[in-house]
């Protein structure tokens, strides 16, 4: 298979793509493919560009150089939202979630690029507009049923934890029904029963769902029991590639996490 063909199979393919800013370089000539199905983490040290690499796919930056392509499309230039609605949903370090709403009216948010009904003809609550929402409504419990927060749906997100409020965050990205799915950091922050959790639900959304995961985390051991691909990241260059076990020894890896001469 010539480059052009694998290029041409690969759901994600970022080529050659340079972020600065002022005289900061985030991410330096950078290309790396995902494929279909595929769990890829990105890993490296704080600063290595993983989230700005997030933030290029989502479309938050654009880079000076290089090309960023989504299903044969060139997205470089999309606004985030057309980015959202073509498939690649996003979640962030933080949850950025509506703390005072319920947890299925978060859940809802996600469901928004797929209504059809305008904002005056909801709050008019014609027929259609109600038979939509209910629609959408059926969808959202779909999910907090595959999350298994049943019990906590009409709670206000702001007074859960931190491990059930990522496990929402994970729920409303999955109400837009991604195409891919970017998790930055989803277990940051979590303890080690609620990172086994969320490691749980999210081969399970690949199991169901048959798309690819970007994963950044900063768990070791949850990298590598659960990506297929490895990236590993220092000063926006990738230094690394392979499967969690051939990744783990390299001593280029190994020199950017201990800091020590390869």
């Amino acid at each position: 298979m010539n480059s052009t063909q694998q290029a041409a199979g690969n759901v994600i393919d970022v080529r050659d793509v340079t972020l600065r800013f002022g005289g900061v370089t985030a991410l330096e000539k950078l290309s790396i493919e995902v494929h279909a199905d595929e769990l890829v983490a990105l890993i490296g040290p704080n600063g290595a560009g993983k989230s700005s690499f997030l933030n290029v796919l989502s479309g938050f930056y654009r880079p000076q150089i290089g090309s960023v392509r989504y299903k044969g499309a060139d997205i470089g230039g999309w606004p985030v939202h057309r980015v959202a609605v073509a498939g690649m949903a996003r979640t962030f370090q933080g949850t950025h979630l509506l703390g005072r709403m319920s947890v299925i009216d978060n859940i809802m948010v996600g469901r928004f690029a797929h209504m059809n009904s305008s904002l005056l003809q909801a709050f008019a609550y014609f027929p259609f507009a109600h038979r939509e929402e209910v629609r959408h409504r059926e969808k959202a419990e779909e999910i907090i049923d595959f999350l298994e927060i049943e019990h906590i749906r009409h709670q206000p997100v702001g007074t859960l934890g931190y491990g059930m409020r990522k496990r929402v965050d994970l729920g409303r990205a999955l109400a837009t029904e991604p195409q891919v799915l970017l998790l930055d950091e989803p277990m940051a922050g979590m303890n080690a029963e609620e990172k086994e959790d969320l490691a749980r639900f999210i081969l399970d959304v690949r199991e169901f769902k048959k798309i690819p995961v970007v994963l950044v985390e900063h768990d070791m051991g949850v990298v590598m029991d659960i990506a297929d691909r490895v990236v590993v990241l220092n000063f926006g260059r990738k230094i690394a590639e392979g499967t969690p076990a051939e990744v783990q020894n390299d001593p280029a890896v190994i020199s950017a996490y201990l800091g020590a001469k390869a």
